[in-house]
């Protein structure tokens, strides 16, 4: 995924507002603090000496933390953190879940302190929250909301956010569960894709982009003559979802695809590329990899990708193989068949 290191997003200028303003207290040295959704660009407020741990399961996100020197990991462990920082994002049910996870990995009368912007519903998860657990203050600044919490004595609050957003079972089939793109339901282009794949799909066969494991999953049960089947996804909990739904599968690649090689070479690339990096459409994400398809393949091989209709993607994969061809399209999506 085409992810670059940027400069800290708003939202993240308002987590740490309350810290700059005085609101809150900066975490003193030697304590433990927690960082869910944690995205690249922020700079710590002065006086913020307190051991921070980092949690992002997206993989070009991860990469650039690590690169930083920050203690990062895709999923969270431990407990008695003295705080926890939420960072919100767009996805409401993993908003939620994570303000679960952070009441009871930190200690009891902790901190929960969480930001996010107007635009991706912040004002709303505020009241939802603070009909669970009393907010101790709020503060708006940089287009978002920053509010804050401390734990209560029980557990009540958690169970009822987790209890509201359960992982899902999509089509009596697939494990998923909230944050993951089209969590509860098939996407229509990877469904798109699915239904038009060529015949002959045989030997070694990668999927990019798998998402919690669809597309790997259709190919599995209709082609027999795969010798081996690899799933490669930034995102770390729906490829965690993929192991589970996709047993036939024979490698699992937490890996970003633009930034990091691949080392396997393939008779045929799968792909659903994902194409926004914000709100609006951006094209390059889906050049880098349909270039990092190209690469993976074998002389001959091929790539069937699938995009929604008004991206220019002929272009990309007329440079970049030998052959490519439109085999189907509804009114969103197309799909193409190349051929290195």
């Amino acid at each position: 995924m085409l992810y670059q290191p940027h400069m800290a997003s708003d939202s993240l200028k308002t987590l740490f507002y309350p810290f700059e303003s005085g609101a809150l207290d900066a975490p003193a040295a030697g304590s433990h603090v927690l960082f869910l959704g944690a995205e690249p660009g922020f700079r710590l407020p002065e006086g913020f000496e307190a051991d921070l741990h980092c949690v992002q399961g997206f993989r070009p996100y991860f990469r650039v933390l690590q690169s930083a020197g920050r203690n990062v990991a895709p999923r969270a462990e431990g407990d008695g953190y003295v705080m926890a920082l939420v960072l919100a994002g767009r996805h409401r049910g993993q908003n939620e879940l994570w303000i679960a996870e952070a009441l009871e990995r930190v200690a009891p009368g902790g901190t929960v302190l969480v930001a996010g912007g107007k635009d991706d519903g912040i004002a709303s998860l505020r009241k939802r929250i603070d009909a669970l657990v009393p907010l101790v203050d709020a503060l708006p600044k940089y287009h978002g909301i920053a509010f804050w919490l401390h734990r209560p004595d029980n557990d009540d609050a958690a169970g009822k956010l987790r209890s509201d957003n359960p992982p899902a079972l999509v089509e009596n089939r697939f494990h998923t569960s909230p944050g993951m793109f089209s969590f509860d339901r098939i996407d229509a282009g990877s469904r798109l894709l699915a239904g038009n794949m060529p015949d002959g799909v045989s030997g070694h066969i990668a999927d990019f982009c798998a998402g919690w494991g669809f597309l790997a999953a259709s190919i599995a049960d209709r082609f027999s003559g795969i010798r081996s089947l690899d799933l490669y996804e930034a995102d770390f909990e729906a490829l965690e979802a993929a192991r589970r739904n996709v047993p036939q599968a024979s490698g699992f690649f937490w890996q970003d695809l633009a930034g990091e090689p691949v080392e396997r070479r393939y008779d045929w690339i799968v792909m659903n590329p994902p194409f926004h990096q914000g709100r609006a459409a951006e094209p390059e994400i889906g050049r880098r990899l349909i270039d990092a398809a190209a690469k993976a393949l074998k002389p001959g091989g091929r790539l069937v990708i699938v995009a929604n209709r008004q991206l220019p993607y002929e272009a990309v994969l007329a440079s970049a193989f030998a052959s490519s061809q439109e085999i189907a399209r509804d009114n969103r999506f197309k799909v193409f068949l190349a051929r290195r």
